[in-house]
């Protein structure tokens, strides 16, 4: 049996917690054995209602991985007792455990994966994978070293329509990929609302870039996983609301912050296989929103949201087509036990490399791709050129995080 601790336990941890609930029920021989938090209670509280603390409130629009309802460890593990901690250093020292699930803000998280990685705990890291890239760089390097598994917790990449997108395109559909396009204004917590309630993600040297890594990192894994490496950018980023507040019922401003980091970002992307994206999106935006479906064009037709269109006629729904024409073995592939949740998938794939001995999908080094190709949006901004991805990821351009990786000596 794998036996995992879970650090940091706040509006994320409902969803990893219906992904475990998912794989106990299938019989996944893994259990959760720690949690770790700054403040006992907050771990204490997804124990069980026993412990008297009022759940965790969700955050965010329906269907948002932070809008799960509560849910304890309890609910679906019963056999195997959870210790809890105020300090992972002693979570990593004392409790007999195999695997490490990191949830803290992502300004954390170097520090602590670096800390189990040295422990020789195996290691998976929420999105953003890291501060920086140099982070970043550093994480992998060490995992390599010691011979762990080190992954992302990209959960974008196991959505089911995702993965099917996936299939489509490499089942010949749509031929090669040519343009891509996608994009949204005037969302959820727009025109200046307080992005899920934490302040932090408005302050570069806590959330290193706002919108362009918070969301870029999720859009740009989508586009790498389905439509091939991304080889340069060209972009603005830019702060179109330099305060956000945070409003409660009453109508009353409980929390106020002016941020120093992008709240928008706007890229033209070149791919290595000679496709081009133009993508845009933006937590601003008054009035009316806007938004495009996610748009893959190739020589024969294109994907549209989840709709195939294609030159000869046909139109078919994605899901309905993956279900009626994909091979037992593609399905087990891409949703192993015929599960489709994508919390659930992430950590499965995860415990199956840990068990295998293999990197995972979406192991440390695309989560490092990843936030490279992000910051390369924000280093084309400041440049007003395009960029490599290969000279962000390998540190050759580091201008904008300079200043990240003196303050915490990265």
């Amino acid at each position: 049996m794998l036996k995992v601790g879970l650090i940091g336990c706040g509006h994320i941890m409902p969803a990893h917690l219906y992904g475990y609930k998912i794989l106990i029920e299938k019989g996944i021989d893994a259990r959760i054995t720690a949690l770790s938090a700054r403040k006992i209670e907050d771990a204490k509280r997804f124990l069980s209602p026993k412990e008297g603390i009022l759940p965790i409130k969700p955050v965010g629009p329906p269907g948002d991985p932070m809008n799960k309802p509560p849910i304890y460890v309890s609910d679906f593990q019963k056999d195997t007792p959870v210790e809890v901690y105020s300090d992972y250093k002693e979570m990593l020292r004392k409790s007999n455990i195999d695997a490490v699930e990191i949830y803290t803000s992502v300004f954390s998280h170097h520090e602590i994966a670096l800390a189990c990685i040295e422990a020789g705990k195996h290691v998976l890291v929420e999105k953003p994978f890291a501060l920086t890239v140099k982070a970043a760089r550093k994480m992998v390097e060490a995992s390599e070293k010691q011979g762990v598994v080190l992954g992302v917790a990209e959960n974008l990449r196991y959505y089911e329509d995702v993965r099917i997108t996936k299939w489509v395109i490499e089942q010949g559909y749509i031929g090669k990929v040519q343009v891509t396009l996608s994009g949204s204004i005037g969302g959820y917590w727009s025109p200046d609302k307080i992005v899920a309630e934490t302040a932090w993600r408005h302050k570069k040297m806590l959330a290193g870039g706002g919108a362009t890594i918070d969301v870029g990192v999720h859009l740009l894994d989508f586009l790498r996983y389905t439509c091939g490496e991304i080889d340069e950018v060209f972009s603005s980023t830019e702060i179109l609301e330099k305060e956000r507040f945070t409003i409660n019922e009453a109508g009353k401003i409980v929390e106020k912050i002016e941020s120093d980091i992008d709240d928008s970002f706007f890229g033209l992307l070149k791919y290595r296989n000679g496709a081009v994206g133009q993508h845009f999106f933006s937590w601003g935006g008054h009035g009316e929103a806007f938004s495009m479906p996610r748009i893959i064009y190739g020589t024969k037709g294109c994907i549209k949201g989840n709709n195939l269109i294609l030159d000869d006629g046909t139109k078919d729904d994605i899901n309905k087509l993956f279900e009626k024409q994909a091979k037992k073995e593609a399905k087990e592939k891409f949703f192993p036990y015929g599960i489709k949740d994508a919390m659930a998938l992430e950590t499965l794939e995860f415990l199956k490399a840990i068990k295998e001995r293999r990197e995972m999908e979406t192991c440390g080094k695309e989560g490092l791709r990843d936030l490279a190709a992000a910051y390369a949006l924000i280093e084309s901004s400041i440049a007003r050129k395009s960029i490599k991805v290969d000279d962000v990821e390998s540190g050759k351009i580091s201008r904008y995080e300079e200043e990240i990786n003196k303050h915490y000596g990265i």
